[in-house]
């Protein structure tokens, strides 16, 4: 047997209750809290260690007596985590206010061509990267350089710019003895390993 059970009848089978928020406003408070990191564990706890500890020490298993025996064990949580989160949504507020059909135009062109970009195009600011770290110079491969899986070359030595998932795959039969550098995307750029 398969069956779907919403959230609104787990909040009807567990007697349990849910605030209900205008529109775009859980979304903004969300985005704030992503920011101000204001529910992190260490503000109000881990819930993935907490609940289970309740579970299993709790004669009854209701929504006020989880609700009575959390803020025993932390009082401030609610008041520490409001702050935070309400602090970022003054920001996001005083954000808004700023934003005007000009700036959502740069906004999109930058996403669309910049970031797009740098984002998918990243052999030359690798190559480039570890160039000045070397002392010499680069240049990008020529379409026949290319075509034997040659990317660019650092001084006179050949390499090949793959991502870090190249590593699980098997090498392409194309590409000849040369060096590869991988790269990791991450949040904040990219983690670069260099074959020696």
């Amino acid at each position: 047997m398969k069956y779907t059970l919403k959230n609104e009848h787990i909040e009807n089978y567990n007697e349990s209750y849910t605030f209900k928020f205008p529109k775009y406003t859980s979304q903004l408070i969300n985005w704030a809290n992503q920011n101000a990191q204001g529910t992190r564990p260490i503000v109000v706890g881990q819930m993935s260690d907490l609940f289970p500890e309740f579970m299993a020490c709790s004669e009854e298993i209701t929504i006020e007596s989880w609700r009575n025996w959390y803020l025993e064990r932390y009082p401030d949580a609610f008041e520490k985590a409001t702050d935070k989160i309400y602090a970022q949504v003054q920001n996001l507020r005083d954000a808004i206010s700023l934003i005007d059909r000009e700036m959502v135009e740069h906004w999109v062109e930058d996403l669309i061509i910049a970031k797009t970009f740098n984002g998918l195009y990243v052999q030359r600011a690798i190559l480039a990267s570890l160039a000045e770290r070397k002392g010499t110079t680069y240049r990008l491969a020529t379409p026949e350089e290319e075509s034997v899986g040659i990317d660019g070359y650092i001084g006179n030595v050949p390499y090949s710019v793959k991502p870090d998932t190249y590593k699980t795959m098997g090498r392409l039969s194309e590409i000849i003895a040369i060096k590869i550098i991988y790269y990791t995307k991450t949040k904040t750029g990219l983690t670069i390993e260099v074959e020696e």
